[in-house]
């Protein structure tokens, strides 16, 4: 799975964006919050139900 469970106490997130050299994108819902990179190209998609966050999709495409 491409989402890492970030820990985390007293409401505080921490993450060290120091040591990134991707991009990277953290989702949070109902108290749990993951992280996961982005691909050089394609598309990522969040998707949402009823306030909640269900899924996200990851598209690459294909190379030619």
């Amino acid at each position: 799975m491409r989402l890492k469970n970030i820990p985390f106490k007293e409401g505080k997130l921490n993450v060290d964006i120091e040591n990134e050299d991707m991009p990277f994108v953290v989702v949070y819902c109902q108290g749990e919050a993951k992280l996961t990179y982005l691909p050089n190209h394609g598309e990522t998609k969040v998707i949402t139900h009823q306030g909640r966050v269900k899924r996200v999709k990851f598209d690459e495409g294909e190379e030619f």
